[in-house]
């Protein structure tokens, strides 16, 4: 028998980085294309991964009210992320699973808005995927994760705040969890495997732990 001691390290929580709502706004008016502010918003509304909302295709855009001619049963605006291993672009679904997200009114719009932008890009008419490079030498193609990184930076520095793709899918999940939906439908709404994951955004904030005491001191109860 040998004695051993136990090793001991305090566990390391980190709140991930998250937007305001303000700059989220500032954000979305400070995209300079349609194809931008649709990227934006299905990150930042939808809490998609970066690499799920690059794998996306037209057929996975379900817009309509209702969505049966396309042999989807699902009522209302909404998109499939779906997994495939054959994205020219790299792009990867990391949970590996299909799941649905509700998109709301404005997403509706701003991928209309995309579709007129794709149609000045005659390369762009063969390609499936959803976002596409607009200019240059590789306009048509499927934008990949350097192209999509470089974009959402640049917008936070016009800005004046770090932004990153990872940062739109933290800031919805946080909004979901303050807005008081339920850990179960966040998690089903990112495509977490295990509530574990989903648990790192319920941590409260220094503001919410300041209004918690507050509303029940003696002064605020008289």
């Amino acid at each position: 028998m040998i004695k051993a001691r136990v090793l001991k390290a305090p566990e390391i929580e980190t709140t991930p980085a998250i937007l305001t709502e303000p700059q989220v706004r500032e954000a979305l008016a400070a995209a300079r294309s349609a194809r931008d502010r649709l990227l934006l918003t299905v990150l930042v509304e939808g809490g998609l991964r970066i690499g799920e909302a690059l794998g996306l295709r037209r057929e996975d855009m379900h817009l309509l009210p209702d969505s049966t001619h396309l042999g989807c049963r699902t009522r209302g605006a909404h998109l499939h992320v779906r997994p495939r291993q054959d994205n020219v672009n790299g792009a990867r679904a990391k949970a590996g699973r299909h799941r649905m997200v509700p998109l709301a009114e404005g997403s509706v719009h701003r991928y209309r808005d995309h579709l007129s932008e794709r149609e000045n890009v005659p390369e762009a008419v063969s390609c499936d995927y959803v976002f596409v490079n607009l200019v240059g030498a590789y306009a048509g193609r499927p934008m990949t994760y350097s192209n999509a990184q470089q974009i959402v930076e640049r917008i936070g520095q016009r800005c004046g705040f770090r932004a990153r793709p990872h940062m739109m899918r933290h800031t919805a999940a946080t909004q979901w969890i303050r807005s008081g939906v339920s850990p179960d439908v966040v998690q089903t709404l990112l495509g977490h495997a295990s509530s574990a994951s989903t648990a790192v955004y319920l941590h409260a904030q220094d503001e919410e732990l300041r209004a918690a005491v507050d509303r029940v001191s003696p002064e605020a109860v008289r």
